[in-house]
């Protein structure tokens, strides 16, 4: 049986890495293989476009490059690792994937929607299964990932550019409401880790894909 790609997204502050760690516990108690993996980064050759990208140093970067960047990074972690797995049968948990490009390069950048899809078409070749959206104010968002230091180029970008990407993340899950699920990450996190296992229950159930 094929596997399953499951990615976690949401903007600045949303807290998707201590729930990426609840679903890869709630997914393997359910005798699920997983394999946990981020964008970008996931491969050596990711990591190395992660610390590139992310380099608060980098001003220079303009958006087409920021945005070609994340696509090479995405198109090796899909062909070394993400289908590989698939293929094994094994489920992938994902740390943001081309939803990402659309809310980040897309809404936040300003580039154009048909450059992400066809980037999308030839470099990432694979679409999600399921997509669990963190959704919570900017404000808030920002404040958290405040608390956690020093900021990285990106989130050094002003409060317009995250309103942006909020605006992006939101109409494409208003767009596709069969493969997203919208978790407000606004509230406690016990409560954000408990609606987004509890979404992915509900999922399994739905798809009959519950071990």
């Amino acid at each position: 049986m094929k596997g399953k790609l499951v990615t976690l997204e949401g903007g600045e502050g949303a807290g998707k890495s201590t729930v990426l760690d609840a679903l890869r516990t709630q997914l393997s108690s359910r005798g699920i293989d997983v394999v946990v993996t981020r964008e970008p980064g996931g491969t050596v050759f990711g990591e190395a476009v992660r610390a590139l990208v992310l380099d608060a140093a980098r001003t220079e970067v303009c958006a087409e490059s920021e945005l070609l960047l994340m696509f090479a990074a995405r198109a090796q972690l899909v062909r070394e690792t993400i289908i590989p797995a698939l293929d094994a049968g094994r489920w992938v948990l994902s740390d943001r994937f081309t939803d990402a490009s659309y809310a980040y390069q897309g809404g936040g950048r300003g580039q154009p929607v048909a450059r992400v899809e066809d980037l999308e078409r030839w470099a990432a070749v694979i679409k999600p299964d399921l997509t669990l959206l963190l959704d919570l104010p900017v404000a808030q968002g920002l404040a958290r990932a405040g608390a956690r230091g020093a900021a990285d180029r990106i989130e050094l970008e002003n409060d317009d550019f995250f309103e942006r990407v909020r605006a992006a993340y939101r109409a494409r899950a208003a767009a596709d409401p069969a493969r997203f699920r919208v978790i407000d990450a606004s509230a406690a996190l016990d409560d954000v880790r408990h609606a987004a296992c509890s979404a992915i229950d509900a999922w399994l159930d739905e798809q009959g894909a519950r071990p």
